[in-house]
Order: structure tokens, then C-alpha cells, then sequence
């Protein structure tokens, strides 16, 4: 309570080594988005396969379920610093092998797929060790303000990145835009070589011993996490924004975009992302700036979750574009603002000695169960339609969030 009377705006910002850890991530989460668009569009024209598209998000998202823990358990050992170059590498990789595929015109489905599970694997790296490394560098004092600065950064490359790469790919073309596309995650590795740690050593004398048990180390780190409530809680919150949700409304944007009818499709499409987008960036600055509704705690972050779905229901079932708009801001709005105490909350319960274990088993119930949102908003939207689909995914989202209150409130008054 006292850290929180004692908020300064930006106050992460002033920590050394951290300005240049938001602006690299920045860039490479831009470069990620620009990649996507530059070989998404090639790959697609050129094969025309549903099937490889549906294997593009298989390959996003798979691995951060499958490895995340794993990821997080090297960091509990190795140099955090090392295992993002390696996934800056992979990324790096993944540009210059679409690169040369399009020179040399001899790209192939199973050429493609590889290179989007290389793609796949450089985020579980780069994302799981990015969280260990903000910690390090920050320390547990200011993990607040840096979190939501890092959520609002990275906001802030899913916006500009896809703008960027249509723009490369418009005045380049895909076969020079990709290969600039490699170049921007130089800084990244760059930087790394001697990048700050204010924190580490404290962190790995209680780590450094132990070992990485592969598959096992899931189970044993969701063990420890139920021994701490507010983690455990947090855990699922996000699973189950992930599993019901997570960002697939965003892909059936188009089909969103055309039926609020009367206005062209492409720049519909357009302000509809960019007003989820906003309404993020504009949480992550008001409430970095001391703009302050709640306290971080985890009923708090269940609020915002319920109020972002219910944005996101009412999204789903309006036809009046102004309103669609109000609505998508207001879900990015409450987005940021519970994935950021999420992850904050997360960050300060989680022990030294498994902080990377405990880290990566976030990761993969974030990122990795987003898997299964395409089955509720997606393959289900086929069916009853995707207005529907969403407010039934949103609904479920609802009542599983409102199940997690009710036990975190029980939970609280039997410690009491």
C-alpha cells in the first residue's frame, strides 16, 4: 500500500538499462508483427491454403504450451541475457530464410511450415526470458510501473507493426522488406552483450542448483503454485481468458468489419484494431501517469477482466459502428489494465528459486492456451456465426472469472 502512495509517474523509466529494454522490445515486437504480414501475405498468395493458414496459429502458439515451463526453468539457471539472443537469432533466422525463399522463387508448403515453427519457437525464447530479464533489471521496488510499461509497449508494437510492414511491403516489396525486417532485431542482440542486471545475483544463488527435468517441471511448478493463492488464482484468470478468448476476435475482424455495413471494409477494419489498440495505450499511459482506480490485487485484476468482457459482448452483439468502436476501446482499456496487475502480481508472488519455472508456466497458460480460442470464436463462428460465437466465448469467460472471484473472496476470509 505504501509503494502505491509513493507512485511516481514513469518511475521505471529511471532505472538504468530499462529505457532501452522497452525500446528493444518495442522493435522486435514490431519486427515480429511486420514478419507476419510480409510472409503471411506471400505464402497465402502463393498457395492459397486455409490449412496453412490454420497451421500459421497452431505453430504461434503450440510451443508456448509445450516448452514455456521448460524455457522458464533455463532461466532459473542460465543467463536470462542469452536465451533472448537466441530467440532474437531464431527470429532473425526465420526472416532471412522467408528472404531467400523469395528471391530464389522456390518456396513450399513444407518449406513455409518450418519456417513458421522456427518462428513459433524464437517467441517462446525471446517473450518467456524477456519477463525474467525485466526482472533482473528492475528489482521488485518499481515492478509495477515497469510491467504495465512493458504491457503498453507492447501494445504499442502490435499496432504499428502491422502499418509498418504493409508500408515496407508497399514501397520495398516482400523480398527486400523481409530481409530489412532481419535487421531489425540487431539492436535487440546488440544490447544483450552487456545489457544490466541489477537483480540477478540475488535471484540465481537459490536457483542456480536446480535442474531442468523437462515435461515434469509443469507439474512440479503447478504444485508449488497452489500454495500461493494469489498465484494459483492468477494462473487461471489468465487460462481462461486465453482458452476462451484470447486475441481470435481479432482475426475475424474483417468479417466484423463488413457486417456493420455502409462503409468500406478495409478502413473499418482498420479503425476496429486500431481502437482495441488505443484503448490499451491509453490505459497503460493514464494509469502509469497515477490515474489510479484500484489497487493491484487480484480481485481488482478479476474487475477488469469481467469488465473486459462484457465490452467485448456487447462488441460482439451491436451493429452500430460508433458504438463498436467505443466498445473495442473500452475492451482494450480493461485488457491492459488486468493483464498488466495480472502479471505484476504474478512477478512479485513468484519465488526466486523457480521464478523462471513459475514465469514460464504463466506463459504458457497466457500465450500458449490462446490454441484454443480459434475453437470458440473461430471454428463455432463457422457454425452459429461469429457474432454469436464471441459473446458465447466472452459469456464463458464471464462465468469462469465470477467462479475465480467467488473462491478468491472465500479463500481470503477462511485465511482471515
Amino acid at each position: 500500500m505504501n509503494q502505491e502512495n509513493r507512485h511516481r509517474a514513469f518511475e521505471a523509466l529511471k532505472i538504468p538499462g530499462f529505457p532501452t529494454f522497452v525500446g528493444t522490445f518495442v522493435l522486435t515486437m514490431m519486427a515480429d508483427n511486420v514478419e507476419h504480414v510480409i510472409s503471411y501475405w506471400v505464402a497465402f498468395q502463393k498457395f492459397k491454403s486455409p490449412t496453412l493458414g490454420g497451421f500459421a496459429v497452431i505453430s504461434h502458439w503450440l510451443p508456448f504450451l509445450l516448452f514455456s515451463v521448460g524455457v522458464g526453468a533455463l532461466n532459473d539457471r542460465f543467463d536470462s541475457r542469452r536465451l533472448i539472443q537466441i530467440g532474437g537469432a531464431l527470429f532473425m533466422a526465420a526472416s532471412l530464410g522467408w528472404g531467400y525463399f523469395f528471391v530464389t522463387d522456390t518456396l513450399t508448403v513444407p518449406y513455409a511450415m518450418a519456417l513458421l515453427v522456427l518462428h513459433g519457437f524464437a517467441g517462446v525464447f525471446w517473450l518467456t526470458s524477456s519477463q525474467m530479464l525485466l526482472y533482473d533489471i528492475v528489482g521488485v521496488e518499481k515492478l509495477a510501473s515497469a510491467v504495465r510499461l512493458n504491457s503498453t509497449a507492447r501494445y504499442f508494437g502490435v499496432l504499428v507493426g502491422p502499418g509498418v510492414g504493409s508500408l515496407i511491403m508497399s514501397t520495398l516489396g516482400p523480398s527486400k522488406g523481409i530481409f530489412l525486417n532481419a535487421a531489425l532485431y540487431l539492436p535487440l542482440l546488440i544490447w544483450l552483450i552487456n545489457a544490466p542486471i541489477h537483480h540477478r545475483a540475488k535471484r540465481l544463488e537459490q536457483s542456480a542448483n536446480r535442474r531442468v527435468r523437462g515435461l515434469s517441471e509443469i507439474w512440479q511448478t503447478i504444485l508449488t503454485v497452489r500454495q500461493i493463492p494469489a498465484l494459483g488464482v492468477m494462473m487461471l484468470l489468465s487460462g481462461a481468458a486465453s482458452f476462451f478468448v484470447g486475441n481470435s476476435y481479432q482475426a475475424q475482424m474483417p468479417g466484423f468489419a463488413t457486417d456493420l455495413g455502409n462503409i468500406e471494409p478495409g478502413i473499418a477494419y482498420s479503425m476496429l484494431l486500431a481502437a482495441d489498440a488505443a484503448g490499451a495505450l491509453f490505459a497503460g499511459i493514464t494509469l502509469e501517469a497515477g490515474m489510479r482506480f484500484t489497487r493491484v490485487t487480484p480481485s481488482a485484476a478479476m474487475a477488469f477482466a469481467l469488465a473486459w468482457a462484457v465490452a467485448l459482448c456487447c462488441f460482439a452483439l451491436t451493429r452500430n459502428y460508433p458504438l463498436a468502436l467505443v466498445c473495442l476501446f473500452m475492451a482494450g482499456f480493461c485488457e491492459l489494465s488486468f493483464s498488466s496487475m495480472n502479471q505484476t502480481i504474478v512477478q512479485m508472488k513468484a519465488p526466486d528459486a523457480i521464478r523462471g519455472k513459475v514465469l514460464g508456466l504463466f506463459g504458457m497458460s497466457s500465450s500458449g492456451l490462446r490454441l484454443f480460442s480459434g475453437v470458440f470464436v473461430g471454428l463455432i463462428g463457422s457454425r452459429i456465426g461469429i457474432h454469436f460465437s464471441l459473446f458465447g466465448a466472452t459469456a464463458a469467460f464471464f462465468a469462469a472469472t465470477l467462479g475465480l472471484l467467488y473462491l478468491n473472496r472465500s479463500g481470503s476470509r477462511v485465511r482471515a
